[in-house]
């Protein structure tokens, strides 16, 4: 089962290229610091900027170095419905576990279509499917309702939800049963989802503070809500100044200040500005992850 800890793995750039000696080298430390799954090529991964050679390369470089010791999800939502497909298809052929299909963007589908396209995606594919709702990008919302009729089908098996409402959460486990895997889209309020019955959360925070999140994650499934608060207290500056500028812009500026990675990024994002840094220098001070 998908739960706890899943970082939104970012991928890493060199000279415009991609840098897969440190993605594997992310890989190998995401397990090592207690990870429970990782979650390639999504918005976080640059997937809107990856030409599809280097979206299946990373698919690909991420399963073979996981080599099966944590569960991989792999990103292959668009909103062509054909092209996420072939990407689930492709996810599929190299060894993920599971596939991560965002609601499409732009397109501006109705609930009618939403079944469509994500029930052709799971027609296609022999993968678990778990559906991304995140309304603020893609302009188009899964109502409950719609997710619960996409929760019959059997490989549709959860939700990474980023709504930022909490309510949703008990909605959908009621309408889409106790077994529907709920996680969090969202850090700041993933302790919060826990409570209410999410079971982890697919974390942007998680690049740069893999052991924290892990911890708190763990203790919320543990019922130790108290416990898991105390580590959401000592990160939430650094949700913040992440989430400031774009998520995976803050985060890769913050890898990059622990020699982690490059912090660069492809256009049309760039570099953070100044006060930004300052922000994210001090959550990451506060976290006890820098000096």
């Amino acid at each position: 089962m998908l739960q706890g800890s899943l970082p939104a793995l970012v991928t890493p750039f060199m000279n415009g290229a991609l840098d897969l000696d440190t993605l594997k080298k992310l890989v190998e430390w995401h397990i090592a610091e207690g990870s429970n799954g990782l979650v390639p090529v999504g918005t976080t991964g640059e997937s809107p900027t990856l030409t599809h050679a280097e979206h299946e390369t990373v698919v690909a470089e991420v399963v073979k170095a996981a080599a099966g010791r944590i569960p991989v999800l792999a990103g292959a939502g668009s909103n062509n419905t054909t092209e996420s497909i072939r990407l689930a298809k492709h996810a599929e052929s190299v060894g993920a576990d599971a596939v991560l299909v965002v609601t499409p963007y732009y397109n501006k589908p109705t609930q009618a279509g939403l079944i469509a396209h994500f029930t052709a995606i799971h027609e296609a594919c022999g993968l678990p499917i778990i559906i991304y709702n995140i309304p603020g990008r893609s302009v188009v919302d899964m109502m409950p309702a719609t997710m619960a009729e996409l929760a019959k089908l059997p490989r549709i098996v959860g939700v990474k939800d980023a709504t930022g409402d909490l309510a949703r959460v008990c909605d959908q486990r009621m309408l889409c049963g106790p077994d529907f895997v709920q996680l969090s889209g969202e850090d700041a309020t993933a302790h919060g989802f826990n409570a209410q019955g999410g079971v982890g959360c697919i974390s942007v925070t998680a690049n740069v503070a893999p052991k924290l999140i892990s911890q708190m994650q763990a203790l919320c499934l543990a019922g130790d809500y108290a416990a898991a608060l105390k580590i959401q207290d000592a990160l939430m500056p650094l949700h913040k100044a992440i989430f400031t500028e774009p998520g995976l812009v803050g985060v890769k500026y913050a890898m990059a200040q622990l020699g982690l990675c490059s912090d660069e990024v492809r256009l049309p994002l760039v570099p953070l500005t100044d006060g930004t840094k300052a922000l994210v220098n001090a959550g990451l001070r506060h976290a006890g992850l820098m000096n």
